[in-house]
């Protein structure tokens, strides 16, 4: 496992509540986490709300579930 950083990776989700994020594809021009991440190997994250809330954190990114955990809150509006 290795922290990877890496620019435009940008996805989609419909997760709620705390556990990992269940990713479902990207937006515009981005890269996937699969394709920029790799499986498991842990980067950093934010997500954002359509109403402005939001988290940033470490994350490692699981292919079989095409997930992202959040290992790491490191700040976040709640």
């Amino acid at each position: 496992m290795a922290f990877i950083l890496s620019d435009r990776v940008k996805e989609t989700t419909t997760t709620t509540g705390t556990g990992s994020v269940v990713l479902g594809g990207t937006i515009d021009a981005s890269t996937t986490f699969s394709a920029a991440i790799g499986n498991g190997n842990s980067t950093y994250y934010c997500i954002e709300s359509p109403d402005g809330n939001y988290e940033v954190g470490i994350g490692t990114y699981t292919s079989a579930s095409n997930s992202l955990s959040r290992d790491t809150v490191i700040s976040s509006s709640n």
